[in-house]
């Protein structure tokens, strides 16, 4: 798999009205093209306002595709710049279908390890302008992907990326983003899930889901 990453984007505090009222958010992201490090908490200098449920060490970068873009621009019949999304990374082309939990990107000396995908929220529909965009990007299944950092690193837009597959039998990041969303969740795609290394607000879901289910 020859990737690109095409796009690095930082986010600054700015205000945003949700359909739970006024808010603070990072999810504006804006393109730059100077070196940014990343540790293992995320891009330096990127504003995140929701901790309990945005960054942390599982969800240190979010990670999306322009060649889902593409796929979106066509649907929504706009340009869509990079980090409109409220990713930090942009890469030329992935796969949520073909990815699986614990693969990894590297970049220079950053190395990344996915963890899940993104579960979009008010914020996001409130930035896009359309109430029932949560609902209509859930049913897309185009969700990028989150990831933590296994070694910090610097990056710039431009930089080639290698794909490193996890080798293990892992979930792909669609099929754990379905089996969030889905009212129906069986025991045993539950433990599979739980066998991958998931971000930790994730494997508490799958957890909690799991304890109802036996």
């Amino acid at each position: 798999m020859q990737l690109i990453l095409t796009g690095v984007n930082i986010g600054q505090p700015r205000e945003l009205v949700t359909s739970n009222g006024n808010t603070t958010t990072g999810i504006f992201k804006e393109a730059t093209h100077k070196p940014v490090f990343i540790s293992t908490m995320g891009p330096t200098d990127d504003f995140i306002a929701d901790l309990e449920n945005h960054g942390g060490p599982d969800q240190a970068v979010y990670l999306y595709s322009r060649e889902d873009y593409n796929w979106w621009e066509a649907e929504l019949d706009r340009d869509l710049p990079n980090g409109m999304f409220g990713e930090n990374l942009t890469l030329s082309s992935f796969g949520t279908a073909e990815i699986h939990i614990g693969d990894r990107f590297q970049i220079n000396d950053l190395v990344l390890e996915l963890t899940f995908a993104r579960i979009p929220c008010a914020k996001f529909a409130a930035k896009m302008g359309d109430p029932e965009f949560v609902k209509r990007f859930g049913q897309a299944g185009r969700p990028g992907a989150y990831a933590r950092v296994i070694q910090p690193g610097t990056v710039t837009a431009g930089d080639p990326v290698q794909y490193l597959a996890t080798g293990a039998a892992y979930p792909t990041v669609a099929e754990l983003y379905a089996l969030y969303l889905s009212r129906v969740r069986p025991v045993t795609q539950l433990q599979r899930g739980l066998e991958a290394p998931i971000g930790e607000r994730a494997r508490l879901a799958f957890e909690y889901w799991l304890d109802k289910a036996l």
